[in-house]
């Protein structure tokens, strides 16, 4: 069977060329005679694995030295709770952006270890935008200022960074890490489910800077302490190590296209295909804020849902596989990753048009 094109939102679509190398070390890894789902953590292997997918990391964000890099489990959902553990430890407040589903969930965890000052939201209009931010609405003492930079149920994206002074900048870049190239320095952590532009669902990446580890209280659990974690490598118990392998050939596979310059440049032609097509068509529509569209999720709807469910079924039969919208939304999301090709958003713009035709 021929592939289709995968515009889920995640777990999403890979780069084929890395699917294929898997697939030629599935049962021999680089000669030792074993996969990667067999070796030890701890074997020499498995430590050139998770070394070269760190140092390959650090070049492609340009990370500097005075971050920590590390692999985690327990999905970027966890980091809900760790970053507060870990963070919230001198006013036990923090300041905090919200924009939809993953910073409301964020909040709620948050909640439970300290106080929560929401300084902004775009809950009036259905998180269809990216709030304005008012600093005098700042806490100057709180822990960390809190951000969700790419919102991918609403389809909405963070173009520029806010300026949090002395207040480390929290991110949760799952859903955008890797499309384009960022600043690390502007944050104190960065945090990423794996499972959009890195690989497959298991591990979570946190970039961290050192100072911001080791206040944490002594009775916080080894496994939620940034410290332990830093300290051991990401290897104080058995890592997801296959879903590292996978990211590190992400990695790797990064390199060879040029770079996150590169990627990013690929990622506004793809973004731009679509939403050209969307602001000049008579029935499909983008209910997010124009400078606030996000380049890797494109939510559209058509105001009917009958209309709706046809679309998916046709486009489904077509090969233009996932393009369901969120159950909190309704419509239709293109999820166009890094992995997704040029000529996949074309063919799906080119049967958007047919559609059209069909059905005005």
């Amino acid at each position: 069977m021929a592939r289709v094109y995968n515009f889920s939102a995640g777990p999403a679509v890979l780069p084929e060329e890395v699917l294929k190398k898997a697939a030629a070390e599935m049962l021999d890894y680089n000669g030792s005679g074993t996969s990667v789902m067999e070796m030890s953590h701890r074997g020499k292997e498995f430590k050139g694995i998770i070394e070269r997918a760190e140092a390959d990391l650090r070049e492609i964000m340009a990370i500097p030295a005075n971050y920590k890099v590390l692999f985690l489990q327990g999905g970027a959902s966890l980091q809900f709770s760790m970053i507060p553990l870990n963070l919230m430890v001198k006013s036990k407040k923090a300041d905090y952006v919200h924009t939809g589903q993953w910073s409301k969930k964020a909040m709620a965890e948050a909640k439970k270890i300290g106080t929560v000052n929401m300084v902004a939201s775009s809950e009036d209009k259905n998180f269809t935008y990216i709030p304005e931010l008012s600093p005098d609405k700042f806490s100057s003492d709180a822990d960390y200022f809190y951000i969700v930079t790419n919102n991918t149920i609403y389809g909405t994206a963070y173009h520029q960074i806010p300026d949090t002074k002395e207040v480390p900048l929290v991110a949760d870049m799952s859903s955008n890490i890797l499309s384009e190239p960022i600043e690390v320095s502007k944050f104190g952590l960065i945090f990423a489910g794996a499972q959009k532009n890195i690989g497959p669902a298991g591990v979570t990446i946190v970039i961290i800077r050192e100072d911001l580890i080791g206040s944490a209280p002594v009775n916080l659990p080894a496994l939620l302490n940034y410290k332990t974690q830093a300290e051991e490598g990401s290897l104080y118990n058995t890592p997801p190590c296959y879903a590292i392998y996978i990211a590190g050939l992400v990695f790797e596979w990064i390199k060879q296209q040029g770079g996150l310059e590169a990627v990013g440049k690929q990622n506004r032609l793809k973004a731009q295909i679509l939403y050209d097509y969307l602001d000049n068509s008579k029935l499909f529509q983008s209910p997010v804020r124009k400078q606030d569209r996000s380049l890797m999720n494109v939510p559209f709807v058509t105001g009917n849902e009958d209309l709706d469910t046809k679309f998916i079924e046709q486009a489904s039969k077509k090969g233009f596989k996932t393009l369901k919208g969120h159950r909190t939304v309704g419509g239709m999301r293109a999820s166009i990753y890094n992995a997704m090709p040029v000529q996949g958003v074309q063919g799906l713009v080119d049967f958007m048009k047919e559609f059209e035709k069909n059905n005005s």
